[in-house]
This record gives C-alpha cells, structure tokens and sequence, in this order.
C-alpha cells in the first residue's frame, strides 16, 4: 500500500512539569525539572499528531530513531510544548524535525523517524515473542 502523508505536517503537544515527569521521578537525575525521557516522550507525540490523522484505519507510526538534544532546564510549574514537521517522506519512512520550548524559551531539539506500519500485524509478531520465552 502506498503512503502519502502531506509534506510539512505539524504536530504540537503541551504538557505542564509537575513532580512525576520530573528527573527525580523518572529516574534519570538527582533534579526536580523535567525529565528528558518525558522530553522524549513529548517530542514523539507531536509527531504523532502530525501524521496519524493522514493515516488510513488500521494503521499508525512506531518510532524507529531519534537524536534529541535538551538544552535548557525546565522547573516544575511551566509548560513544555513540542512542535513537530515532517520534513521527508521515503515510502513508509517518516522523518520529522521538532523543537521544544518552554515558556522562558527553547528546550530541545530533535530529529526523528517513524515507521508506517499496520497495527494488527504488528502486534502479532510482538506478542508472539512470548512463545520464543517457553
């Protein structure tokens, strides 16, 4: 199946840092401000939400790469807000840039790929990897 998906698409999440998105909550520093895995996390969702209304049903984006680089702390109280655009598209092969600011400013920079990929197929060669275990 072919895959077009708009050049350009945007996607943008917001999310307030509150303790559990925090460094010290997600265990990934010794400070209460946000966390880069929720960073991480944010910036997928923006584009997620730059391409999947384009998507035809049964099928999203599983996130294959990205190279995120966090620049600035963000205390507990403000809001983050990713912004992804898809900037290539090579068959089922999605590439986005985005950016994060908080309401001081930049945060983070990215880029990302995501795969194209039908969901129900998808999670059966997952779930059967539970019969690799036995």
């Amino acid at each position: 199946m072919d895959f077009t998906i708009k050049p350009n698409s945007q996607g943008e999440i917001s999310e307030v840092v509150v303790l559990d998105n925090t460094a010290i909550k997600m265990g990934s520093g010794k400070s209460p401000v946000y966390a880069t895995p929720a960073l991480v996390a944010l910036m997928e969702n923006a584009a997620i939400l730059a391409c999947e209304s384009q998507l035809p049903e049964g099928y999203n984006t599983v996130g294959i790469a990205i190279s995120v680089k966090h620049l600035a702390a963000t205390p507990i109280g403000l809001t983050v807000t990713a912004k992804a655009t898809l900037v290539e598209q090579d068959r089922k092969k999605l590439s986005f840039k985005i950016e994060a600011f908080d309401d001081a400013g930049k945060v983070g920079e990215a880029t990302h790929d995501r795969f194209i990929i039908e969901s129900a197929p998808f999670l059966a060669k997952a779930e059967a990897k539970k019969e690799l275990k036995k």
